[in-house]
């Protein structure tokens, strides 16, 4: 997946998860605003689990469109990068909710040409455990992390969320798999010495910070829902550890 450095912050996010408005008869007109201001600050740090359709290393980093998959991950001529986002915050808040530990998933296709900031759809699916307020916070901070257009994006029916980390391999399944999954191994034959492969000084879309895109290449990655199901082997995969805050993003 590709980062962006001039795009207008239009994310599909919002017009899907939005803050309930505090009503005035529950806040003097005097209080409204320091509840408000409360809520907009926040912070954002969580390690993604992600793969996509691409070879390894996705060219959408580098370039504004997806590589070509002629004779590749069955796509004839087609340009798209299918991917699949698994998140686990390590630490955030926003205003007064905080948000450690709170698991998501972003599943779409970046389409064949984002030149413009354009994608073609994404699919955001909570853990169970996410509560509402939570969910709220975590919708506006991904129009933050993700500052582009969507063709269509919607919020699809909550799934328990498996999720692990470790040095030489990674995984995440939704519904165990049955909804969407995602297996990451180190590439060792690739490595000149012990430890990850990582990739340094390389943007993650909106966000200003991150620890390098360490790479693993997946086993599988697949969404298997619906008629945008997608299933590929042996692709483009890594973990990436991301942080930002509302000041990042303030008068943008």
């Amino acid at each position: 997946m590709r980062k962006f450095k001039t795009f207008y912050l239009v994310a599909a996010a919002l017009l899907v998860l939005t803050v309930v408005a505090t009503t005035s008869s529950q806040m003097t007109s005097q209080k409204q605003s320091t509840p408000a201001q409360a809520a907009s600050a926040w912070d954002f740090n969580a390690t993604i689990i992600e793969a996509c359709s691409c070879p390894m290393f996705c060219q959408c980093y580098f370039n504004a469109k997806p590589a070509s998959h002629h004779g590749h991950a069955g796509g004839g001529n087609e340009h798209f990068c299918k991917f699949n986002n698994a998140f686990k915050v390590n630490k955030g808040q926003s205003g007064s909710v905080k948000l450690d530990g709170a698991k998501f998933w972003v599943s779409g296709d970046l389409g064949g040409d984002f030149s413009k900031g354009q994608m073609d759809w994404a699919v955001l699916t909570f853990d169970p455990s996410v509560t509402k307020e939570q969910r709220e916070a975590i919708g506006r901070i991904l129009g933050h992390v993700y500052p582009v257009k969507w063709n269509s994006f919607s919020v699809a029916k909550d799934a328990d969320m498996e999720w692990k980390a470790e040095a030489r391999n990674a995984y995440a399944r939704l519904d165990g798999g049955k909804v969407a999954e995602v297996v990451l191994r180190h590439p060792e034959p690739s490595a000149m010495a012990d430890g990850p492969i990582v990739i340094k000084n390389l943007k993650y879309f909106g966000v200003p910070r991150n620890d390098g895109f360490i790479m693993m290449p997946n086993e599988v990655e697949a969404y298997r829902l619906g008629d945008k199901a997608f299933e590929y082997k042996g692709t483009n995969g890594f973990m990436i550890t991301i942080d930002m805050n509302s000041r990042d993003v303030s008068g943008k």
